[in-house]
C-alpha cells in the first residue's frame, strides 16, 4: 500500500536504556557500576549499549530537516499522548517499542528504526540509522510504502477493551489453572487450562511459534513424530489464532476446542468462570490488563484498528 499526503511534523518515540532504568534505581551512574561489578556483573557491555543508543537518538532528532516540526516522547507517555492525524511516528528502540506504540495511533505511519543492528532483531525495524534519512525525507513528502498490520481485540460485555499487535492472552496470573466456557463457531466446552494465546500475523513467529514447538517436542518425547508448525501467517491477513495451553480433560471439562482460526465472522467467545485473578493482557505486558472474572464474557476477534509500518521502497 502506497501513501501520497505530505506530513508536517515528526513525533519521535523513544524509551529507556537499561542504564537510564538503573541509575533511575540507583541514583548514580558510579553507584549502579559499584552495584552491578559488586553482584558479579559487567558494566561495560550495558554502558557500550547506553551510549549507542543514545548516539542513535542525538542521530535521529538531529536528521530531521529543517523547518519540520518535532516533538520527543518516552514510551511512558503514550497513554496521555495525542497524535495528529498528519504525523509521522518514529520509534527508536527494540521491535518492542513499535508494538507498544501503534496500540496509541489511529493509522499514522510509523518509521521505525534499528538503533543498534548488532543487539537488536529488528523483526519490525525496517531502517538502520544510515537508512533513515532518505526514509524520512520520502515519508515527508507522501511518498511512502506502507505495510499494513492487523490487530486483535478483545471486548468485555461491561463494554471495556484492550488491542494486541501481537498476542492476547486470557487467563489466570498465577500458576492455577483458568477456567472458563470457549465458543467458536457451533462448537462450546467447559476448559480448565493455563490459558489461551490469540495471536496476530505479527505476531505468529513469536509466543504462537514457542507453543507449536513444544508441542511437537512433547509429541516426539512420547514417541510420536510430528512436523512442529511453522504458523507463520501475513502481517495483514484478515485471520487470527487462537491455540489453548495444555487444556485438561475431565468429567466436567473438555479438551477438543484447542486451535483454530478467528475471522470477522467468526469470533472467540470466552466466558469467564474465575472468582478472581481472571486477566485478559496483550503483547506479554502483564502490568496493562483488563480483569476477566466470573460474570464476564470476552468477545476476541479483528480489530478496525490497524497498524501502518513504513517499509523501504
Amino acid at each position: 500500500m502506497s501513501w501520497k499526503t505530505p506530513r508536517e511534523k515528526v513525533v519521535i518515540v523513544t524509551r529507556a536504556s537499561a542504564l537510564d532504568e538503573l541509575v533511575a534505581k540507583f541514583n548514580t551512574v558510579g553507584q549502579t557500576k559499584f552495584y552491578l561489578e559488586h553482584a558479579g556483573q559487567e558494566f561495560a557491555p550495558i554502558e557500550r549499549r547506553h551510549r549507542r543508543y543514545h548516539s542513535a537518538l542525538d542521530d535521529v532528532r538531529g536528521l530531521v530537516p529543517s523547518g519540520v516540526k518535532v516533538q520527543v516522547i518516552d514510551r511512558s507517555f503514550l497513554p496521555q499522548f495525542s497524535f495528529d492525524d498528519g504525523d509521522i511516528v518514529v520509534t527508536v528502540g527494540p521491535d518492542g517499542l513499535v508494538v507498544n506504540t501503534a496500540k496509541y495511533l489511529n493509522g499514522q505511519p510509523i518509521l521505525a528504526v534499528n538503533p543498534d543492528p548488532e543487539q537488536v532483531e529488528g523483526v519490525l525495524l525496517p531502517f538502520t540509522i544510515e537508512e533513515y534519512p532518505r526514509a524520512l525525507a520520502s515519508a515527508l513528502h507522501g511518498d511512502m510504502r506502507l505495510q499494513q498490520i492487523t490487530m486483535a481485540e478483545a471486548v468485555l460485555s461491561d463494554g471495556q477493551r484492550i488491542v494486541a499487535f501481537n498476542d492476547l492472552f486470557i487467563g489466570v496470573r498465577s500458576h492455577v489453572s483458568a477456567r472458563y466456557r470457549i465458543s467458536h463457531g457451533a462448537r462450546a466446552e467447559e476448559h480448565s487450562s493455563s490459558g489461551i494465546l490469540v495471536s496476530t500475523g505479527a505476531g505468529s513467529t513469536g509466543w504462537l511459534r514457542s507453543v507449536y514447538a513444544g508441542a511437537a517436542g512433547v509429541a516426539e518425547g512420547i514417541g510420536t513424530h510430528i512436523e512442529p508448525r511453522a504458523g507463520r501467517f501475513a502481517w495483514d491477513a484478515s485471520e487470527l489464532v487462537f491455540v489453548v495451553r495444555e487444556p485438561w480433560p475431565s468429567k466436567t471439562t473438555g479438551a477438543s476446542i484447542v486451535t483454530g482460526t478467528v475471522t470477522r465472522t467468526a469470533p472467540l467467545m470466552i466466558e469467564s468462570r474465575m472468582a478472581e485473578g481472571g486477566v485478559i493482557f496483550s503483547d506479554g505486558i502483564e502490568s496493562d490488563y483488563l480483569a476477566f472474572t466470573a460474570g464476564l464474557t470476552a468477545t476476541v476477534g479483528i480489530s478496525d484498528k490497524t497498524a501502518s509500518l513504513i517499509m523501504p521502497g
